[in-house]
């Protein structure tokens, strides 16, 4: 008999890694973690398999609760099913070794570099950008460590002002451990709505289709009206 925990057994545990055990799979979800809602066109071309490949693992993945669907028209859309499952996905590839080596094209090594700059995480910033709008929500007193991830009575007051965050079952503020700077950074409801916030505002653009975000040239000088000088948003 397999040995069970609060209901989970072996086998359970077994099943679900192995749907992230396959490639394609794999590839799917962390496109997907660009927060973003794909069709299963889009992501077999990104994969590079055939619409039928891409529909088969879709399938398996919607029916496990990784993905949700939508459909609209003729077109079916597909999400990660919510912040937690985006949450293991980035916290599975925190725990992977470095890189072997240098990227193997021009292409793979200048994608690398967008995303180890800045890249979105579900709903919320990660990769160098995100670190550092972290830290200076912390230098500014805004955000507190001392126990964990908090926003300070500034910080909430900060945060109603920029882009109030509604109500969610989810934390207000933790934090998520960056696979590339392998600090942590800001998520949560907090960390959705300053994501949401700097792309609205424009202050923050994508980079293609991607996951990878950039600091435009107006972003650059109302992250430092917002807070302070930075050097990741002055370049």
């Amino acid at each position: 008999m397999a040995s069970q925990n609060g209901g989970m057994t072996a086998p359970a545990l077994a099943r679900f890694a192995a749907l992230l055990a396959d490639e394609t799979r794999a590839g799917f979800c962390v496109a997907l973690l660009d927060g973003r809602a794909w069709t299963a066109g889009e992501l077999a071309r990104h994969a590079g398999v055939a619409p039928a490949t891409a529909t088969e693992h879709l399938h398996k993945l919607v029916a496990a609760g990784v993905l949700s669907e939508q459909r609209q028209g003729r077109h079916r859309y597909v999400r990660l099913a919510d912040a937690a499952i985006a949450q293991l996905i980035e916290d599975l590839a925190t725990q992977l070794p470095e890189a072997p080596g240098p990227a193997r094209t021009l292409r793979a090594a200048t994608a690398s570099a967008a995303l180890t700059r800045g890249r979105t995480c579900y709903d919320h910033l990660a990769g160098r950008l995100g670190v550092a709008v972290t830290d200076a929500l912390e230098r500014g007193g805004l955000l507190s460590r001392s126990a964990g991830f908090a926003l300070t009575p500034q910080g909430l007051e900060w945060l109603h002002q920029l882009a109030p965050p509604g109500t969610s079952r989810r934390p207000l503020a933790r934090g998520c451990l960056d696979w590339t700077e392998r600090r942590e950074h800001l998520a949560g409801a907090a960390g959705a709505a300053v994501c949401g916030h700097f792309l609205a505002q424009g202050w923050v653009a994508r980079i293609g289709t991607g996951r990878a975000v950039r600091v435009t040239p107006p972003g650059t000088a109302a992250l430092t009206n917002l807070l302070g000088p930075d050097p990741t948003w002055a370049t």
